[in-house]
């Protein structure tokens, strides 16, 4: 028996990882607290699974396809950046995520049914779609006043829009130099 850190997520287009990728270069600075994400790792996360036994994955990626088959494609806008919990409390340096037809919300909620019924724990907080682009370093509580003020410059920037079409159940492995991720599987919306 063995455990697979997984998680479930959008991946993003070419012309949205470049976006964040030329963000994070913007903003980044040497000592600046910041973890910033590489940008092959930047995605939407739809739900994180923790660890699953290797033997319950065709379970999950069949939950995944029950609920993304209840979904039609839809389109996602990249907007703005900001700070979570708060802007005052950034632990997370995030893009902000705009869907005005709540379809995202809707995969979100049908999924957490869905792996609540198979025994994992929902997400005690209301889903806030963003994009991670960076995270505070081990000891540090929050972001900088000199991070924050950069990420406000780009508080109402547009980054770009893209169509999901899709979802992937993803591998997550640690190691030294960060996570990588493979892609368990590719799960059609809509069908």
């Amino acid at each position: 028996m063995q455990h697979i850190r997984t998680f479930l997520a959008i991946p993003l287009s070419i012309d949205l990882c470049r976006a964040m990728s030329r963000l994070i270069e913007e903003i980044q600075s040497s000592g600046d607290g910041i973890k910033w994400i590489p940008k092959d790792n930047i995605h939407l996360t739809l739900k994180f699974l923790g660890d699953v036994d290797n033997v319950e994955i065709p379970e999950v990626c069949e939950v995944a396809a029950d609920c993304a088959a209840t979904i039609e494609p839809f389109n996602i806008v990249v907007h703005g950046t900001g700070g979570l919990p708060s802007g005052e409390r950034a632990r997370v340096i995030h893009a902000g995520i705009q869907e005005p037809t709540g379809s995202l919300v809707r995969l979100v909620q049908s999924l957490e049914l869905g792996f609540a019924d198979m025994g994992f724990k929902p997400e005690p907080r209301d889903y806030v779609p963003h994009l991670t682009i960076g995270r505070t370093r081990g000891g540090s509580r929050r972001a900088s006043p000199e991070v924050m003020e950069k990420i406000g410059e780009y508080a109402d920037k547009f980054f770009g829009e893209m169509s999901v079409d899709e979802i992937r159940v993803y591998a997550s492995f640690l190691d030294k130099s960060g996570p990588t991720y493979q892609v368990m599987d590719t799960i059609a919306l809509g069908e």
